[in-house]
């Protein structure tokens, strides 16, 4: 069998990027929720803002100049940036990269102004003082970044940028086998190696609730209707 792991970019927002797909989420069959994510906003450490709401004042006071790297249309990291600028109403370009590193990268170096990044991706440059973070768009402060404030404490309570990965299947896949590779999904995220490594890279497990195939698919079908909403204006 072939086994994907995807994302709310790879298995939601794709859809509606690129509307000529041959695959649609009826093309995979669910296995289970194996992380969940969460997005943050990290400026340069130059950057003339010392918070979010700083930021903010700053980017509608020079709509179009401030810039916003991600990991490319498509990307977890570009759904971020899009949700945030979304929920901030400020004009920013995003730019794309081939990758989040290249994308950080250039942060880190003046380049462009911040990203848009996974926790498990940027925290580790936030913790080393190579860029500065302003908001997590999460419910509950992160424990490997427990300085850094959620966007209801930052005061943009509409960024939302709770994500997950999931592992999927091809359509038709026998349940029993379904049922197997779940099964392997719970021990591994149950796993003290597996706990130890998402701690670093600020991910959380699911919990055992949020492991059955239907909950991935629930995210899947939830998430293809959010971003269909979020992306409507890049259609036009």
């Amino acid at each position: 069998y072939t086994i994907a792991i995807g994302n709310a970019g790879t298995n939601a927002a794709t859809y509606t990027i690129y509307p000529k797909l041959s695959f649609t989420p009826d093309s995979f069959a669910p296995i289970a929720v194996v992380a969940k994510t969460f997005g943050i906003v990290a400026l340069r450490k130059d950057f003339p803002a010392r918070d979010l709401k700083d930021f903010i004042d700053y980017a509608k006071k020079n709509p179009g100049k401030v810039n916003l790297g991600h990991a490319g249309v498509g990307s977890s990291n570009y759904l971020i940036c899009k949700s945030f600028v979304h929920a901030a109403g400020i004009d920013v370009q995003l730019v794309g990269y081939r990758g989040a590193a290249l994308a950080l990268t250039d942060a880190i170096g003046s380049q462009i102004d911040g990203v848009c990044d996974a926790a498990a991706s940027v925290s580790q440059a936030i913790d080393d003082k190579l860029v500065k973070a302003v908001v997590v768009g999460s419910t509950v402060r992160l424990a490997s970044l427990p300085e850094l404030p959620t966007s209801s404490e930052a005061g943009l309570p509409e960024f939302e940028a709770q994500g997950w990965n999931g592992l999927f299947a091809p359509k038709g896949t026998p349940p029993e086998i379904i049922a197997r590779l779940n099964a392997a999904a719970r021990t591994a995220v149950a796993s003290d190696a597996v706990k130890k490594r998402f701690a670093d890279l600020s991910t959380v497990a699911p919990d055992a609730d949020e492991l059955a195939p239907e909950v991935l698919q629930q995210l899947v079908a939830r998430d293809v209707a959010k971003y269909r909403a979020l992306l409507a204006d890049d259609k036009k």
